[in-house]
């Protein structure tokens, strides 16, 4: 269990609008998604400042060492740093494990790009320190803590169950995606390496061009990995490894330190309807996420390796417009910090490695389930999980309950059993509806968007029957 644990919450009103307050809870964490009602997702289609999903192409398979390049002949053969690198381009290896890590855990790429990443170091890292609708290159307009929660003095304990409506956002309000995300609930301390964090993000403004000056806004994470979860709008997610889309009923995971922007994939929507993006991000401080053992289910079922995506190389060009001067934040112990860059971050030309940023879609989950009687445990759907220091103990599981066939016998009880667990669940509804949530007499519904928490040890079970 992770002790000292912390989450912030947001009450909803009766004016529909959300207030925050702050709580602390103490455990390690189960993440439910829910997706209980059969609805196509939508498709991802091209807009003005990216490629379509169709025109994407991804590398095949969990954890497994690629190579890409974006132009022929980039890629040294034979040796990772040679005195003279194919194209005139830099050498920089990017190491997600300590150099020592057990072979089958080490995690690193090679990268050959334009620039090294130290070349806009001289430039130096401010603190940011502001939370306006509008982003400039003054650090007072970006927010100075990830997700608008300070962990020291803004998180307390309360152990009663709570539940969010869906965060709304403030017509009229520019906010990207920095200054969308907003802090839940979270646990142990991101400058340790111990515990998490789970934030919901609403935003309507792409980081490409965000800045006052037309500047790019990129960013990486100095504190752990990422788990994106859309529930509205699809994403378009460029990282240094290459490009991502993201739609609802799909996940993405954003490894600590690759340098990323999220951009909504076709802004146009949110411009002629006043829509938004919108979502959830999971994030672990220590470790990363891997497949969980199959034990005596055999070698096949729940989240197939093969169908985990990784992107192919793709690089900024030297004399491209998008290739000029930015701003990169930092989130570091929680805190964002700034710098303006020289250049695009986004010039690697060519890669080699198993340290990567990818995407899953959740619909090719193979669910697994009981035939007779009774309900196994949810962990039955965990599509990824995060090791914790007991074993057989995650830090943190990613499970979700998809459209299924319930085939048990007519004796047995439907809905997920009254219980209390040693592991905090938290559950996030990306749409449908989720039948065990549906509140005292029909009201109080679990709406697409919203999300529940139960933590260590707190009584929960069908709402309904409350």
């Amino acid at each position: 269990d992770e002790t000292n644990s912390n989450h912030s919450k947001y009450n909803r009103t009766e004016s529909g609008r959300v207030k925050n307050k702050a709580h602390r809870s103490c455990s390690s964490l189960l993440f439910l998604a829910s997706s209980s009602t059969k609805k196509s997702r939508p498709m991802c289609v091209g807009s003005k400042s990216s490629c379509s999903k169709e025109e994407l192409t991804y590398h095949h398979g969990f954890g497994n060492h690629f190579e890409s390049e974006a132009y022929p002949g980039a890629l040294p053969q034979g040796r990772n740093n040679p005195r003279i690198v194919p194209l005139g381009l830099y050498t920089e290896q990017l190491s997600g494990t300590a150099f020592t890590a057990p072979r089958n855990e080490n995690r690193r790429t090679w990268l050959y790009r334009a620039q090294p990443s130290v070349s806009g170091t001289s430039n130096s890292f401010v603190a940011c320190g502001g939370s306006d609708g509008t982003v400039s290159s003054s650090p007072s307009s970006i927010p100075e803590i990830f997700g608008g929660a300070d962990w020291s003095t803004d998180m307390k304990l309360d152990p009663n169950p709570m539940r969010w409506g869906a965060i709304p956002l403030q017509p009229g309000k520019r906010v990207n995606f920095i200054q969308g995300v907003h802090t839940l609930l979270g646990s142990g301390d991101a400058t340790c390496k111990s515990g998490i964090g789970i934030y919901v993000y609403a935003f309507n403004t792409n980081m490409s061009g965000s800045a006052s000056g037309g500047e790019d806004l990129h960013m990486y994470n100095s504190d752990g990995d990422f788990l994106i979860v859309p529930q509205q709008e699809a994403l378009w997610i460029q990282t240094e490894i290459g490009r991502l889309t993201v739609a609802p009923g799909e996940i993405c995971v954003i490894p600590r330190g690759i340098v990323f922007t999220v951009n909504i994939l076709n802004p146009e929507n949110t411009a002629e309807d006043g829509s938004f993006a919108r979502g959830f991000i999971l994030e672990i401080f220590r470790g990363q996420f891997m497949l969980p053992e199959l034990g005596p289910i055999g070698s096949n079922g729940l989240a197939n390796s093969r169908d985990f995506l990784h992107p192919t190389a793709h690089y900024v060009s030297e004399d491209s417009q998008t290739n000029k001067s930015c701003i990169i934040v930092n989130k570091f112990g929680q805190h964002l910090f700034q710098r303006s860059n020289p250049h695009s971050p986004y010039n690697v030309v060519a890669w080699h490695g198993n340290y990567l940023p990818y995407k899953y879609d959740l619909g090719r989950f193979c669910a697994v389930n009981s035939v007779t009687y009774d309900h196994p445990d949810p962990s039955i759907y965990t599509v990824l999980t995060a090791k914790g220091d007991e074993n057989g103990t995650a830090l943190a599981d990613f499970v979700i309950f998809p459209p299924r066939v319930m085939a048990t016998d007519q004796n047995t009880f439907r809905p997920p059993w009254f219980h209390r667990n040693v592991m905090t669940e938290f559950m996030g509804l990306i749409y449908g509806k989720y039948d065990a949530k549906k509140g005292k007499k029909g009201s109080g519904g679990f709406v697409p968007g919203g999300a529940s928490l139960h933590s260590i040890m707190t009584p929960h079970g069908p709402g309904f029957i409350l």
